[in-house]
């Protein structure tokens, strides 16, 4: 089968389109036939070698940690799933992954793919639909009534987050970049900031204090210092980047984001975007021979938002 592959860490020269033995499932695991996984900066991350500590894989390595797909083989022990059903999940990062023809799944991780997008789109789905879920409503327990503060919210995060928020009648305050606002507002988000003067003293963003701040982007100590800054007593500080202030106030409960697969939650996703109360968002289809390409965009900064590789 043809696949995306690393044999060493390195830039996007290091991703190879190659031919490799196609795996058969093991006991618990499913073999799934890939319609297209996603990129994800973890992707980026794995490659360039900067994740050995928290991933442990084997080199050569297939990326993509999302997949949609069907189901091509069973496993021994393996219930509920048949050859040709339709599914989504979070592959585990370790393991390789879905830039490939066909990929092992466990089948404790599979999600029943949504009907309302093409099965190719809804791998934009499980990474950065659970992350949003995660941090929203794990960590920060988010409630109706309260303010939310999205910190780069124009990328695939962000939408969902607000989008998330929102319905669950939280007030939503999002930062994100003047040509993304339209959209934002249209996933619910009630005001639009284009730009935090983190100079300014004192510091304050408009409609602060907020419950939850969710910070979906790399900021500086300093940076990271003045939006725990606007959080409500008692309210939480959460980041994908960032786990908070060094030094955090006693009443700020602060905490990083590391996405885990969970099927029951992806389902539930699953489910608010066929009933259209959840919108996904992809800004290209390659096919999966360009993933250098793809690789390379990243690193550059122009990769133009969710991008779905297609075998």
């Amino acid at each position: 089968m043809k696949a995306v592959q690393f044999r060493r860490y390195g830039g996007s020269e290091v991703i190879d389109h190659v031919e490799i033995e196609r795996p058969e499932p093991a006991s618990g695991q499913v073999l799934l036939k890939v319609a297209g996984t996603s990129f994800n900066p973890v992707d980026a991350g794995i490659r360039g070698g900067y994740l050995t500590e928290v991933f442990a894989i084997e080199l050569p390595h297939v990326p993509g940690i999302d997949v949609a797909g069907t189901v091509a083989a069973l496993g021994d022990d393996v219930e509920g799933w048949s050859v040709g059903d339709a599914v989504v999940a979070l592959l585990p990062m370790d393991a390789d992954g879905a830039a490939a023809e066909y990929v092992l799944a466990p089948a404790g991780s599979l999600a029943a793919a949504p009907q309302s997008v093409p099965l190719a789109d809804a791998a934009a789905l499980p990474t950065v639909g659970l992350t949003a879920w995660q941090a929203l409503f794990e960590i920060a327990g988010l409630r109706a009534g309260q303010t939310v503060l999205i910190n780069g919210a124009g990328g695939a995060v962000g939408s969902y987050a607000t989008q998330l928020a929102a319905s669950a009648a939280a007030v939503v305050t999002a930062t994100a970049k003047p040509g993304d606002a339209d959209r934002l507002r249209h996933r619910g988000a009630r005001h639009v900031i284009d730009y935090i003067d983190y100079s300014a003293t004192p510091f304050t963003v408009d409609n602060a204090p907020f419950d939850v701040v969710l910070n979906l982007i790399a900021t500086t100590p300093e940076q990271t210092e003045a939006l725990a800054s606007v959080v409500a007593d008692g309210g939480h500080y959460v980041g994908t980047m960032t786990s908070g202030p060094e030094r955090p106030r006693r009443d700020l409960h602060t905490q990083r984001v590391f996405v885990r697969s969970d099927s029951a939650q992806l389902a539930a996703l699953v489910a608010r975007v066929d009933a259209g109360e959840l919108r996904v968002d992809v800004a290209d289809r390659r096919p999966l021979a360009e993933a250098a390409d793809v690789h390379e965009a990243y690193d550059a900064g122009r990769l133009p938002g969710k991008t779905i590789l297609v075998p």
